[in-house]
């Protein structure tokens, strides 16, 4: 395979990053674009998006998408697969297509159990539902944001797999996650 696109979201603590790069691993020509790295590039102003969002921090969010979409574009363009690794939920989910040039594009919505990622996040130490009360209210949230979205892709419940099994299991159902070839 080469010059595709792979959008891998989730809920923060879903797995997102581990099952990206471990994916774009399993190709002999391939990127791997995290949506973190978009999201650290602006060092001064930024705003997250938190509960209740002001419009920049949407601003913000949006231009991460967009920029995360363009490099995973710019290198399918040259033959690599790219897998691009972000939270990409809702009408963001459903847009995320038109994003993209490129072709085939597949995307895996990673969504464990809401107490599989609460774990998570407490085990990592990290503080992505730092704004919503509780790690627990946090997740909650999400899951109901996931809810929302619309059902593209391969939808994949890794609440007791390791990240090379959910891998395996991406690959051994690619044409489920298959948007458009």
């Amino acid at each position: 395979m080469s010059g595709a696109v792979f959008l891998v979201t989730g809920a923060s603590a879903a797995g997102k990053s581990t099952v990206g790069r471990l994916l774009a691993e399993r190709f002999p020509l391939s990127a791997f674009v995290e949506g973190d790295v978009m999201w650290k590039m602006v060092v001064n102003g930024r705003e997250d998006v938190t509960p209740d969002p002001t419009a920049e921090a949407v601003r913000q969010l949006h231009l991460r998408y967009r920029h995360g979409a363009m490099v995973a574009d710019s290198y399918a363009a040259a033959g690599f697969v790219a897998v691009h690794t972000d939270v990409v939920l809702e009408d963001d989910l459903a847009g995320y297509p038109a994003r993209i040039e490129m072709r085939p594009l597949y995307v895996v919505v990673l969504r464990p159990a809401a107490a599989a990622i609460a774990a998570r996040e407490r085990g990592r130490g990290t503080s992505a539902y730092r704004d919503f009360g509780s790690v627990t209210d946090g997740v909650a949230a999400f899951d109901a944001a996931l809810e929302r979205s619309p059902r593209i892709g391969l939808w994949v419940d890794s609440s007791d797999h390791a990240p090379a099994d959910t891998v395996d299991h991406i690959l051994a159902h690619l044409p489920d996650a298959l948007i458009s070839d």
